[in-house]
C-alpha cells in the first residue's frame, strides 16, 4: 500500500498494542508496542463483531454500482431484507434489534487508509463518504468511487483504487463515548479502557483529563466479571437499562476479543442512540501474528491488494520490506534498528530506498531472497547491511550474502555491519570470499562509507 514515509513507518512500528499517553494516566509504565501486518478493511471488522454479537449497524458490501443501490433500497425498505441476495461478492450483515427502514445511508469507499472522508476520486468525486437519503444517489455515487482511486492524506498522489464500497445504516447518536481492551504487559493480561468523552482523540483526553480516563485489570484465567463490565458501564456514564446493555457489550468484546487472538480491538465511539441502543459505531482490531496457526480464517481476510507487489513477494519468505525514496537500500534484523539505520543514512546526507527487516530465525535462503528484492528496485545504488546478532547467528547472514553476492552477479557496493553471535566466523567469511564487501565497524561507519559509495557514481 502505497504510503507515506512516515505513515508507512508508522503502520509498522508505531501502531500500539498500548497508547502510552492513555494507560500513563492510570499507572505509569513503560509503554509497548506491537507490529501489526494484517489489515482488515472496515467491513470485515465489522462483521468479525456482529458475527459475535456486537452491535454494530446494518451494511452491505457492494463490488458494482448496481449492487449498492439494491443493498440502498433494501436498507430504506427493511422488511425485504430477509429476501436480499446479493452477487457472492457482497456480503452483508442484518441485525434483528434493528428493523425499521434505514431514514438515511452512509456511504464509505472501503481502503485500508485513513481520511477518507476528506479524499478525492480519479473520477472527480470528492469524498469517500458520503450520506444521503436517497437510495438513487448511493447508486450514482457508486459509480463515481468503485473502479477509480481515491487519494487520501495517508496513500500516494495516485491514490489506492476502491474495489469495494460499503452502504450501511447511518444511525444517530445521542452520546459517544470510548472503549478499547488491550493487552498490557504490566499487568500480565488483558486491560479495558474506557472513557465517556468518545469520538475524539483518547490520547488528548488523557493528556487534558486524565481523570476521565477508566481502567479495569481483567485476570485473564478468570475472564471479565460482572461487576466490571458494570462498573465500566457506569464510568462510561450509562444509566437505566442503557448500562446493563453497555455491560452485555462490553463482555461481548471481551470474548471477541479472546476468540479472536486479538492485541487490541477499540471502538471509538462507543456510543448510544436516541432510541435507546447502545452501538459500536465504529472500531479497530489488531490481532496477534504469532496466533496465525489457529487464526487461519481471520487472517485469509487480510486484504494485500493495496500493498506494493514487492512487500508481497517479501512476504512469501517472512520478511517485511517497506519501500521508501531513496538509492541506498537497508537490510537489517529488527524494526527498531531499520527506524535507526534509515534515520542515520538521512543524518550522513543520504536516503534510504527501504528497509527490509529480516526478524530473528533467519536462514541462508532468506538472505539470498533479500538481496534479489533488493536488487530488482533500479533505484538501488549501494546495499548496507546492518545485523545486530542476538538470536541471529551472523555466520548465517555472512554465508548468505556471498552466495547472493556470487550468483546475483551484484554490480552495486555492498557495504556490511556486524556485531554479536559468531561475528568473528562472520567475518572471516566476507574477509576470504574475494568479492568486494566493505566492512564497517559500526553503523556511523557503515552509513558514512554507503553514503560515499553513492556520491562516487
Amino acid at each position: 500500500m502505497a504510503l507515506p514515509v512516515a505513515a508507512r513507518s508508522a503502520r509498522l512500528l508505531r501502531d500500539p498494542a498500548l497508547r502510552p499517553r492513555l494507560l500513563a494516566a492510570r499507572c505509569q509504565v513503560p509503554p509497548v508496542t506491537c507490529r501489526r501486518w494484517l489489515n482488515l478493511q472496515e467491513y470485515q471488522s465489522k462483521k468479525l463483531m456482529s458475527d459475535n454479537g456486537v452491535r454494530v449497524q446494518r451494511f452491505f458490501v457492494a463490488s458494482t454500482a448496481s449492487e449498492a443501490l439494491e443493498a440502498a433500497k433494501r436498507l430504506t425498505s427493511a422488511h425485504h431484507l430477509s429476501t436480499f441476495s446479493p452477487a457472492p461478492v457482497a456480503s452483508r450483515c442484518v441485525l434483528s434489534w434493528s428493523s425499521a427502514d434505514a431514514k438515511e445511508i452512509v456511504l464509505k469507499a472501503q481502503i485500508l487508509a485513513g481520511g477518507r472522508g476528506k479524499g478525492v476520486f480519479n473520477s472527480g468525486l470528492k469524498g469517500g463518504v458520503h450520506l444521503t437519503k436517497d437510495p438513487k444517489v448511493v447508486g450514482q455515487l457508486a459509480k463515481q468511487m468503485i473502479g477509480y482511486n481515491l487519494a487520501t492524506k495517508q496513500t500516494s498522489k495516485e491514490g489506492v483504487k476502491v474495489n469495494k464500497v460499503m452502504v450501511a445504516e447511518a444511525l444517530d447518536i445521542s452520546r459517544e463515548t470510548y472503549l478499547a481492551i488491550l493487552m498490557d504487559r504490566s499487568c500480565n493480561g488483558p486491560v479495558l479502557v474506557g472513557s465517556p468523552q468518545g469520538g475524539v482523540d483518547i490520547e488528548e483526553v488523557a493528556a487534558s483529563n486524565p481523570e476521565l480516563i477508566f481502567k479495569e485489570q481483567i485476570d485473564i484465567f478468570e475472564g471479565i466479571k460482572d461487576s466490571q463490565a458494570q462498573r465500566m458501564a457506569e464510568n462510561l456514564g450509562f444509566v437505566g437499562p442503557l448500562r446493563n446493555q453497555a455491560a452485555d457489550q462490553i463482555k461481548k468484546l471481551y470474548n471477541l476479543f479472546l476468540k479472536i487472538d486479538a492485541t487490541q480491538v477499540e471502538v471509538n465511539p462507543f456510543g448510544e442512540t436516541p432510541e435507546g441502543q447502545v452501538v459500536c459505531f465504529d472500531a479497530k482490531i489488531n490481532f496477534d501474528d504469532n496466533a496465525e496457526f489457529r487464526q487461519k480464517d481471520i487472517f485469509a481476510l487480510d486484504d494485500k491488494s493495496e500493498n506494493e507487489p514487492i512487500e508481497n513477494e517479501a512476504a512469501r519468505y517472512d520478511l517485511k520490506y517497506i519501500g521508501l525514496d531513496g538509492n541506498i537500500a537497508c537490510f537489517v534484523n529488527g524494526a527498531g534498528l531499520a527506524m535507526a539505520t534509515c534515520d542515520i543514512i538521512f543524518l550522513n546526507g543520504g536516503r534510504p530506498a527501504n528497509f527490509l527487516d529480516l526478524g530473528g530465525g533467519v536462514k541462508e535462503a532468506q538472505v539470498y531472497q533479500a538481496f534479489k528484492l533488493l536488487t530488482s528496485d533500479p533505484k538501488v545504488e549501494a546495499i548496507l547491511v546492518n545485523i545486530f546478532g542476538g538470536i541471529v547467528n551472523c555466520a548465517i547472514i555472512a554465508n548468505g550474502i556471498t552466495k547472493a553476492c556470487r550468483e546475483l552477479e551484484l554490480k552495486v557496493p555492498l557495504v556490511v555491519r556486524l556485531e554479536g553471535t559468531n561475528v568473528q566466523e562472520a567475518q572471516s567469511i566476507l574477509r576470504n570470499s574475494g568479492l568486494p564487501i566493505t566492512a564497517a565497524v559500526d553503523l556511523e561507519d557503515a552509513a558514512k562509507k554507503a553514503v560515499a559509495s553513492v556520491a562516487k557514481k
